[in-house]
């Protein structure tokens, strides 16, 4: 078991992203829903590159000498992803179809964001290698 003060969170964050950016590829459906209208293009392509990027980020957050790149990536992926959630919360919140409580789910999830950029810039400040004050 290391000792390091980042290895705990950074595998917690690293399982998250891995999971995700899997899913991306197995069921790329739902995601492809999310993707904000405004962006150019096809949305699969957008899936798929999210999807790279969430796996390209589990993986450094899993290795000790990249975990610091990785927790600042992390916490740039959670912010750059968030105009997906909310398109997701509008979305579910405008279709009569969806349950009122996966609409609270989709709302809910929304601040949740906080704790992961938080936790992503946490693991970056002590990841070996980070300089401390």
């Amino acid at each position: 078991m290391s000792t390091q003060p980042s290895r705990r969170p950074a595998l917690r964050l690293a399982a998250l992203l891995l999971g995700a950016g899997t899913m991306h590829f197995v069921r790329p459906q739902p995601f492809d829903g999310i993707v904000p209208r405004a962006l150019p293009g096809n949305a699969r392509t957008y899936t798929y590159v999210s999807g790279v990027a969430e796996i390209a980020v589990g993986l450094a957050l899993v290795v000790p000498r990249t975990r610091r790149t990785g927790g600042a990536l992390a916490a740039a992926l959670f912010l750059a992803v968030f105009p997906a959630n909310a398109q997701m919360a509008v979305a579910w919140l405008r279709n009569n179809r969806i349950s009122p409580a996966a609409k609270a789910v989709a709302v809910a999830r929304l601040p949740l964001q906080i704790p992961l950029v938080t936790e992503a810039l946490k693991v970056r400040r002590l990841a070996p290698g980070a300089h401390r004050r």
